[in-house]
């Protein structure tokens, strides 16, 4: 009996003391019910916006839409490609807006051009679009007190459009030859711009026979402009052409010609002389006035003279042209004349002449006695 009970006791002890399953242990109070596990998770990282880390200052919305078929309208994308001969209609929201388009429309005064004011937004159309109409399109709304209007800066829009016509890979030109000069204190662009926007445009020296690099740091190809010469210097000079290629063609662009323009910008270098300072009565006299400047700056000449007042005829006659000044220098020398015929006593006095171009104005003077 003793022994029988002996047995039964450790039997008891076997089942109520066992060991916990393989992988199994009993859970301490408060512990989470969910399983712990070695796998590696990566944290978590918030997105942040592109925009946000470049620009903290929210972009302002286009205003400008673009009508579509069947009487749609989208915004339209930073650059468009349209084939030519469509008809382009862009709106931009406001009672008073400003448009900028490619000059070749300003230049011709182009009647494929419809620029219209309605009561809450502006409307520009082109029909009959060409590959000469590729650029940028951009519009703003007016701030205007009185007569005075400005630009506001938050009521804009804008786009690049690329109109593509069939053996027309580049912008024509309206020429077959252009002067480029390179002034050493900006930039300089060879405007060899391309109507298709996936073209590969290449810059060609003319003689020596050879490709120009873009190298990014001396030259570089703007799809909006052309090849830019940031830093131009004399070594730059020479005629050259873009090639450009696109679905298997390709296409020669006109020559330019570059020269390196050595006069510094600023208001006009003017001079004034006289025929003569004395003139007897009867005789004629002319007063020359002269500037020395850029040669791609144009100057414009103002004449203050004695018989101004008196309506005495005077015949004034404006010219220029380019020199060059050795090493390859180039200078425009633009001039006036003013001439009179048959001097009288009335046109004895102070002959003033202003000359005035994008940097500012000089004025000279110079004196004709009656003797």
């Amino acid at each position: 009996l003793l022994l029988g009970l002996l047995l039964m006791h450790e039997a008891l002890e076997d089942v109520t003391g066992q060991h916990p399953p393989k992988n199994k242990r009993p859970k301490e109070p408060g512990e989470n019910r969910i399983k712990p596990t070695n796998k590696k998770v990566k944290p978590k990282i918030p997105k942040i916006k592109d925009r946000d880390s470049a620009d903290p200052t929210p972009k302002t919305p286009s205003i400008m839409t673009q009508m579509m078929d069947k009487g749609r309208f989208q915004k339209p994308a930073a650059t468009l490609s349209l084939v030519a001969g469509q008809t382009l209609e862009l709106r931009c929201k406001g009672n008073k807006i400003g448009w900028s388009y490619p000059a070749y429309l300003d230049t011709f005064k182009d009647t494929r051009l419809s620029v219209k004011q309605h009561e809450r937004y502006g409307q520009l159309t082109l029909v009959n679009s060409t590959a000469a109409d590729t650029g940028e399109f951009s519009c703003w709304g007016q701030l205007c007190t009185g007569y005075v209007c400005r630009r506001d800066e938050a009521k804009t829009g804008s786009t690049y459009i690329f109109f593509t016509e069939k053996g027309e890979l580049f912008v024509p030109s309206p020429s077959h030859f252009d002067v480029v000069y390179l002034n050493p204190d900006r930039q300089a662009v060879v405007p060899c711009r391309v109507t298709v926007l996936s073209a590969k445009v290449t810059l060609h020296r003319e003689f020596p026979a050879k490709e120009i690099p873009a190298n990014g740091t001396d030259i570089v190809y703007d799809l909006k402009r052309g090849f830019v010469y940031l830093q131009p210097h004399v070594g730059h000079q020479g005629v050259v052409y873009c090639k450009a290629e696109a679905g298997g063609k390709s296409q020669i662009s006109v020559k330019y010609q570059l020269l390196y323009a050595e006069v510094p910008r600023g208001p006009p270098s003017t001079t004034i002389l006289a025929s003569s300072n004395k003139v007897k009565g009867g005789d004629d006299v002319s007063v020359l006035c002269t500037v020395l400047g850029e040669p791609d700056v144009e100057v414009e000449f103002r004449w203050t003279y004695p018989g101004q007042k008196d309506e005495r005829p005077v015949t004034i006659q404006d010219s220029w042209r380019l020199i060059h000044r050795g090493l390859g220098h180039t200078t425009r020398i633009s001039q006036s004349v003013l001439s009179i015929e048959d001097f009288e006593t009335i046109d004895a006095g102070y002959y003033i002449c202003t000359a005035q171009n994008l940097q500012g104005q000089t004025t000279v003077a110079t004196t004709v006695e009656s003797s």
